[in-house]
């Protein structure tokens, strides 16, 4: 929620100032056109740009059209979307206090309460506001006729507006002013008439008329509905006084437009001044709104506004289309290729590749499968495309989706590497790591043409988390042997290491990381790590296997796990909630979450060696 929020601010904030210097360039243009530009502004705040993202995911383009535009896909996202979820997980990892780690999770939730807070307060400030102006409206008494209804009519004939408003008559000590949205009624006090000359009189309400005509009442609704959620933004105010200023200043030019005299005018606004002081109400859209002085030497100077010229709506035409269109293309080019895809091929000149790959089906038809790193590369046995996927993106099961029935036929693979390069790679652990997963990549996206795109969706979890107990997890050291006497295949301890089977799981030195993963793979679910631990440990857990849970055997960093160190499954043991909670000293506890999936686009069969 968090990064989403934030690019979404931020992209809206940004929009916000490239409108701000296209009104500078503006400034001696029609006010309409600059009112415009700063509603447009305004609403960007109601209107994220994923909306439009989602249309270019669903106007996915080829992907050998989408995979020569890495580069400009990165810069776009890193302009676009500075926030990502990596942001919040890398602070949770960075800490080993569990204490600060759930005040990190308590966060969003803290966040959305003061966000009500300020909500409700925005809303109690304009409901008092609207308050005195309602009864007003309920006091008023409607007109029939007087010097006011006949120049309001005769306005009305001009074709000023085409609807037909109707004059009410306040006792209330209010400035004219257009009250409502679908039926608009003008509001005016007793006693002002009187003040005003019939030119003073038709000027005020060719005003308010125009305020009818641009739906002043309407837009003003909008934006209040944007300062009442972005309450906390500052920009957002600033944007609502630019409004009042471009809103009235329009008003006037329209009303000079029609022909009326500009002294006349001016001291129209000042008599309705002289008559009710005090600031305009936000509910409704008078005559004596924004900055006074400014509207009266606008008023008076004799300077003649400029139209729009054929530039300058080539650039507003330009501009509307960059809005529009490069969320869409962003959208495009992020449905085609996943950014770890992307990733891998913009850094190929980084990343190593495999020199020769071997593929074929495996005819087997056993239900074990391997697949680990050699010196020499690596080798994968019985392995579906579906498992080659999950080792190749760091994902589970049940976060790939589109998957075809291609994706459950096994294979035999052998790519190989040079000795050098393992070297390379052996250097850091981390980096290594991540290298061999985009050169896993690489080897899909070339052998089985393998395309996708990422997603986020509500999916079932489990927290694991520590026990009332606390963690029986034993520290490892390097060198030490498997619990229970296990060991790997070389007669030693091997760093690293994980095992696991039907109703059976053991590894050596592995950190939590490796510990959620396994459990992911047997429970068929994702499981997140709250322990807060941060060591390496060594553990050996059995439990009663379920159905459906299939037998596999699997090495990393070089050394192949055989079958024959595999301990029997025990029938008659715990289940794997009870064995993790009293082997373990860890608990599992089901929610929902907010889950990164990949969506298979393409896949075919391998092509030939």
């Amino acid at each position: 929620m968090i990064p989403g929020l934030g690019n979404h601010l931020w992209q809206s904030t940004l929009f916000a100032i490239v409108v701000g210097l296209l009104t500078l360039l503006l400034r001696k243009n029609y006010a309409r056109v600059r009112y415009r530009l700063w509603l447009a502004a305004s609403v960007k705040f109601l209107l994220p740009f994923s909306l439009l993202i989602e249309i270019g995911h669903h106007l996915a383009w080829s992907r050998e059209s989408a995979g020569t535009g890495a580069g400009l896909y990165f810069a776009m996202e890193g302009i676009g979307q500075p926030f990502s979820q990596g942001t919040m997980a890398t602070i949770s990892r960075s800490t080993s206090s569990t204490v600060f780690s759930s005040l990190i999770h308590l966060l969003p939730a803290l966040l959305v309460g003061v966000w009500f807070c300020g909500f409700l307060v925005v809303l109690s400030l304009w409901y008092a506001s609207w308050r005195p102006i309602s009864a007003a409206r309920r006091e008023a008494v409607p007109l029939r006729d007087g010097r006011e209804v006949e120049a309001l009519r005769r306005l009305q004939r001009a074709g000023l507006t085409g609807r037909r408003i109707e004059i009410s008559l306040s006792p209330a000590s209010l400035e004219p002013g257009v009250f409502g949205i679908v039926r608009p009624v003008l509001i005016w006090p007793e006693g002002i008439s009187e003040r005003l000359e019939d030119g003073h009189l038709e000027a005020i309400l060719a005003h308010e008329l125009w305020h009818v005509r641009r739906r002043d009442n309407l837009t003003a609704a909008i934006h209040m509905v944007v300062e009442a959620i972005f309450w906390f933004h500052p920009l957002v105010w600033w944007l609502g006084a630019r409004l009042v200023a471009e809103r009235e200043l329009a008003c006037d030019e329209e009303v000079l437009g029609l022909g009326g005299e500009r002294q006349v005018y001016a001291e129209s606004i000042l008599k309705v001044c002289e008559f009710c002081v005090g600031s305009p109400l936000v509910c409704v859209s008078g005559v004596t709104g924004a900055d006074l002085k400014k509207r009266i030497v606008h008023i008076m100077n004799q300077r003649v506004v400029r139209k729009l010229d054929f530039s300058r709506k080539l650039l507003l035409g330009a501009a509307g289309l960059v809005a529009v269109t490069v969320p869409i293309v962003f959208g495009l080019m992020n449905a085609t290729e996943s950014q770890a895809q992307s990733q891998g091929e913009s850094a190929s000149a980084l990343t190593p590749a495999y020199e020769v790959i071997k593929v074929k089906q495996d005819m087997s038809g056993g239900e074990m499968f391997s697949l680990f790193n050699t010196p020499g590369g690596l080798t994968a046995t019985g392995a579906s495309l579906q498992m080659l996927i999950r080792e190749a993106y760091d994902v589970e099961d049940n976060q790939i989706a589109g998957a075809p029935a291609l994706t459950a036929q096994k294979y035999d693979i052998e790519a190989k590497i040079d000795k050098s390069v393992f070297d390379d790679l052996q250097k850091s652990s981390d980096q290594g790591k991540l290298e061999r997963r985009r050169m896993l990549q690489a080897l899909l996206a070339d052998r089985f043409k393998l395309t996708l795109h990422r997603e986020t969706k509500e999916l079932p979890v489990y927290m694991l988390v520590i026990a009332k107990n606390g963690p029986k997890l034993q520290s490892s050291k390097p060198g030490d042997t498997y619990p229970n006497g296990i060991k790997g295949s070389d007669g030693r301890g091997h760093p690293d290491m994980m095992l696991a089977g039907s109703g059976w799981l053991t590894g050596q030195g592995l950190p939590m990381a490796g510990l959620v993963r396994l459990l992911s793979q047997q429970l068929g679910r994702i499981v997140l790590d709250k322990t807060g631990l941060m060591g390496n440990y060594d553990f050996a857990m059995r439990w009663r296997p379920n159905d459906g849970q299939l037998p596999m055997s699997k090495g990393t960093e070089g050394t192949q796990q055989g079958t024959e160190n595999t301990p029997p499954s025990d029938t008659s043991g715990p289940s794997i909630f009870t064995a993790i909670e009293e082997q373990l000293g860890l608990e599992l506890k089901s929610q929902t979450a907010p889950v990164g999936i990949l969506v298979i686009d393409h896949v075919e069969a391998p092509s030939e060696n």
